[in-house]
């Protein structure tokens, strides 16, 4: 969710829908690279790059990490990944309020077969594209085969959260800050739910039942976060650490992360997540039937503000 509730009355649905199926390269029809890709020896560097939307992420974004991480797997000198976000903020979540945001714009899908969402209704279209775009897109970026570490700083939020877990380590800075407020919509958790297993029952529930924020030290404590430092020393920290993994054999590096990943597996997390990705959409259709909308009339003003 973005921090700032825009709108832009000039510009319709099918006018986006149409720049952005127009736009190959993931520019959202501005021009500007919404996700940047640089080579730095044996790392590549994925930075979204919405910092006036504190990195708000759309559909546009999404198709947009994809390519840059498809390219990282498919070049044979990158070892090591680091996803960063642009600006004063890692991600402030899933765009719900932007003048970007592309909900009926329809894509290729890459991450699960399943039939176009935008020629659907009600809980079947809200299925049917969170299943590519949110879950399904963070499993297949989990199945990474190279090392994948987050580099955050500011905001971490909600969706920011499921980009920042589908990584390997995080290194955040001390400003940094998480939560998952989206009990505040009556919603038990964001969709790649992996709460349990990152951050531990207990503090899972602590997390959702209060929907607060926890800072980069308590998130140190709880295991979610490897190395918090201050924010001048973030990026020469990542890039330190990036340099150790990348001096370790490629193959081996894929089957130790492979053997984690598995171990988390039998652990009950992908199953888990099937579960509770069903109790997620069950209270969409609740809060459509009793309420204004899908998300209990809530914005992302209205969540900031609730959370701060």
């Amino acid at each position: 969710m973005t921090d700032e509730n825009r709108t832009d009355e000039s510009r319709t649905d099918e006018n986006r829908a149409d720049e952005n199926r127009a736009d190959g390269n993931g520019t959202g029809g501005t021009g500007e690279e919404i996700v940047r890709y640089e080579r730095r020896g044996a790392v590549a560097v994925v930075t979204m790059n919405r910092p006036e939307y504190r990195n708000a992420q759309n559909s546009v974004m999404t198709y947009a990490l994809d390519a840059a991480f498809t390219r990282a797997v498919d070049d044979p000198e990158v070892k090591v990944i680091v996803l960063a976000g642009e600006g004063k903020h890692f991600s402030a979540g899933h765009d719900i309020s932007s003048p970007g945001r592309d909900v009926d714009v329809s894509y290729d899908r890459k991450a699960v077969l399943w039939w176009d969402h935008t020629d659907r209704e009600g809980g079947d279209r809200r299925f049917a594209r969170e299943s590519e775009v949110y879950l399904g897109m963070c499993r297949r970026w989990r199945e990474i085969p190279k090392p994948m570490i987050a580099s955050v700083q500011g905001a971490c939020i909600a969706g920011g959260l499921m980009l920042a877990w589908v990584c390997d380590l995080i290194v955040a800075s001390e400003d940094a800050f998480f939560a998952d407020p989206v009990v505040r919509m009556g919603i038990p958790g964001v969709e790649y739910f992996a709460h349990p297993w990152v951050l531990g029952p207990a503090a899972a529930k602590e997390v959702l039942l209060t929907g607060q924020r926890f800072d980069a030290h308590r998130a140190k404590e709880w295991g979610m976060v490897s190395r918090v430092v201050p924010r001048d020393e973030l990026q020469d920290t990542t890039t330190g650490l990036t340099d150790t993994i990348a001096e370790m054999p490629a193959f081996g590096l894929t089957l130790a992360k492979k053997a984690v990943n598995q171990a988390q597996d039998l652990m009950g997390m992908r199953s888990g997540m099937d579960s509770v990705f069903g109790l997620h959409h069950f209270a969409h259709a609740h809060n459509a039937e009793t309420q204004e909308d899908p998300l209990a009339g809530q914005t992302a003003t209205s969540m900031r503000d609730a959370g701060s």
